[in-house]
């Protein structure tokens, strides 16, 4: 890993910092051996899988963002990943069940996915940073779970100029089935799909300083999930609950 554990955040937490001497970085052909099966698991749970955003050209995996389009019932377009678990994570010791995931993010309806749209940093970064999240464990040999934060830079910068969301919150998705949050694909491989939740500068300070609790309980209160409003209220602003 990128970090021996010794820096900790206020809550005591490790914080892991990634550098560019680490990264690893390698070209690869092909797709995941677990394609397949994340394929059928959404068909089973998802009725409109729509178009798939294949890659041409991989760095270290080979990493497809399949498309779900909105429904009566599900009035969102949900996107995940397919591909980040080829290669397991680096999981710490108690964690060695955990070493595969998938990330998923939901959109607007009306979000610009067309391909010439994508052309638009403004419409393309939660695509870039779904792909960015999933390489992430795999470039540092580190290992992305449930509440961790991933900053925009340092300090963070906003994902893109029509937002300040700057951070990136890893949660288990609340907007798909239970039932499609794992998937056995071996006895001993068990993917985990989680989801990816932009949130402010100060959220993720909240979290660095109290550990993810209080947070947790800020945007559940605010029913904040992975359902991208680039324009949502920050919870940690004074008197957002007045």
């Amino acid at each position: 890993m990128a970090n021996n554990n010794k820096e900790r955040s206020e809550s005591g937490a490790p914080i892991f910092r990634h550098s560019a001497s680490e990264a690893r970085s390698e070209l690869v052909g092909g797709v995941s051996q677990f394609t397949e099966a994340i394929e059928t698991h959404i068909d089973k749970h998802f009725n409109q899988r729509g178009p798939v955003y294949h890659e041409i050209v991989s760095d270290l995996i080979h990493l497809d963002i399949e498309m779900i389009e909105p429904t009566a019932d599900r009035p969102y377009t949900t996107l995940i990943t397919n591909g980040m678990s080829s290669l397991p994570m680096n999981a710490p010791k108690g964690a060695e069940q955990k070493k595969y995931a998938e990330l998923v993010l939901s959109l607007p309806p009306d979000w610009p996915l067309a391909q010439d749209s994508l052309a638009n940093e403004r419409n393309y970064w939660p695509i870039r940073w779904l792909k960015e999240l999933a390489r992430l464990p795999h470039r540092y040999n580190s290992w992305l779970w449930a509440s961790h934060t991933v900053p925009n830079g340092n300090p963070p910068q906003p994902f893109a100029d029509n937002t300040k969301l700057c951070c990136a919150l890893i949660l288990r998705p609340t907007l798909v089935p239970e039932s499609f949050h794992r998937l056995e694909v071996t006895p001993n491989t068990t993917i985990h799909f989680l989801s990816f939740i932009p949130i402010y500068k100060e959220e993720m300070n909240l979290k660095l300083q109290k550990g993810p609790d209080p947070l947790l309980s800020l945007l559940d209160k605010a029913k904040v999930n992975e359902l991208l409003d680039i324009n949502r209220s920050n919870t940690c602003k004074r008197g957002f609950f007045r």
